[in-house]
Formats: structure tokens, C-alpha cells, sequence
């Protein structure tokens, strides 16, 4: 627990917090006689905690922003996909506990269970050492870590693409995971796009999200290249 704490950058006053953040449902059910409470509740908290410190940081760093924008970006950095990068920074997996079951189906790698787990410990942080403490640990791993999202330049491709593409009725884009490599705490993505099902582009990334923009600027060459 001390090793995650320094990933964390935060020591708990109170550690059955981030014990509780770390129980997954699966072994609070196989172990009832010990009274474990997963970590469902904690996740419902710090979904709400996260959504909140984002909007916040949004609504005053970017005044120009339109709502709409604000809407789009905050979902962006929340999404199931970030929250997956944090916890293998962290190495999440190897500190959950997870009943025998899910642990041989690799539940340790689920991205649901990682990324759920990553909104646990923001419950935790916030309830051991207030908002304060949780808007350090969310701006560290999700604000600092995803300035490209928040200056915008995340959808320039994608977007560009989409609307080279449609300046003919009928086409369709498509995106496709062809591979990925490299430890969980350090994965490359390899991402294909496709033009009403033709391979057009093809890209890399730490993150589906930016392989999937490599794809597309690849793609774009491509097809102004024709």
C-alpha cells in the first residue's frame, strides 16, 4: 500500500479507504464472513467527484469554451478509456482484490474494473483528505496528463477527416485496434481506418484516442494525396 501511495502522491490518514477502494465486488462476495464492503459506493462518489473537479477546471481555465465544447471535453477526459490509462501509471491492477473467479478471468486487466477502481480512489482521497486533496490527485493523472485534449488539438484530425469524407454523400468511416504491444503500464496501440471499408490510414499511439488520431492524419495524406 505504501508503494501506491507514493504513485498516488497522497498518504491516507485513514487507509481502510483506499482498502476499501481496492475491493472489488467479486471478493466482497466471496469473503461475507469478513464483512468487506466493495467498492461500489466509493465509485458512485468519485464518479461524482471527478465529473465535478473537471467541470470546474473547464468552466475557469477555458472562458471562451461553449457549452456544448465543455460538454464534450469533460466527457473525453472522464471516459472509461482515461480513466484505464491512470490506473496502469498506478499499476492499479496488482493491488485489487478481486474474488478467484474474476482474478483467473483477468479481471486484474478489465477496463471496467480498472477504471472503476481509479474512480474508488478518488472517492477515498476526497473522504480521507478532502476536495483539496482529490483536485491534486485528479489534476495530476487526468488534467496535466490530457493537455492536449483540454487545448482542443485532440479532434483535429479526426475531425478534419470526417469532413474531408463527407464532401461526398454516402461515405463511411471506420475505426479498428489492430494490435497493441509493450507493458500494461506502457502500451502502444496500433489503430486502422477505413473509407466505406477500405483501409486508408494507419496509426500508433499511447492511448486508442491518439492512435486513432495518427490513423486519420495518415488517412487524410492519403486521400489528399489521390
Amino acid at each position: 500500500m505504501e508503494r501506491l501511495e507514493q504513485r498516488l502522491g497522497y498518504t491516507f490518514q485513514d487507509r481502510s479507504y483506499l482498502e476499501n477502494a481496492l475491493t472489488h465486488s467479486s471478493y466482497a462476495n466471496e469473503n461475507k464472513g469478513k464483512s468487506l464492503g466493495s467498492n461500489e459506493r466509493l465509485e458512485f462518489l468519485g464518479d461524482s467527484v471527478l465529473g465535478m473537479v473537471v467541470a470546474d477546471y473547464l468552466y475557469r481555465n477555458h472562458p471562451d469554451m461553449p457549452e456544448g465544447e465543455l460538454t464534450r471535453t469533460r466527457a473525453a477526459l472522464v471516459c472509461e478509456e482515461s480513466l484505464v490509462e491512470v490506473a496502469r501509471k498506478l499499476e492499479l491492477g496488482s493491488y485489487l482484490q478481486l474474488g478467484k473467479g474474476e482474478d483467473a478471468g483477468g479481471g486484474r486487466q478489465r477496463p471496467s474494473i480498472q477504471a472503476d477502481a481509479v474512480e474508488a480512489v478518488i472517492a477515498a482521497v476526497y473522504l480521507d483528505g478532502g476536495i483539496g486533496s482529490a483536485r491534486k490527485l485528479i489534476t495530476k493523472f487526468i488534467l496535466t496528463n490530457n493537455q492536449r485534449e483540454l487545448d482542443g488539438g485532440s479532434r483535429d484530425y479526426k475531425t478534419a477527416l470526417q469532413e474531408l469524407v463527407q464532401r461526398e454523400s454516402g461515405q463511411v468511416l471506420s475505426y479498428r485496434l489492430i494490435g497493441e504491444s509493450g507493458p500494461d503500464h506502457a502500451k502502444v496501440f496500433q489503430v486502422e481506418v477505413s473509407l466505406n471499408g477500405e483501409p486508408v490510414g494507419a496509426g500508433e499511439g499511447r492511448s486508442k484516442k491518439e492512435a486513432e488520431q495518427n490513423a486519420a492524419k495518415a488517412a487524410i495524406a492519403v486521400i489528399q494525396g489521390r
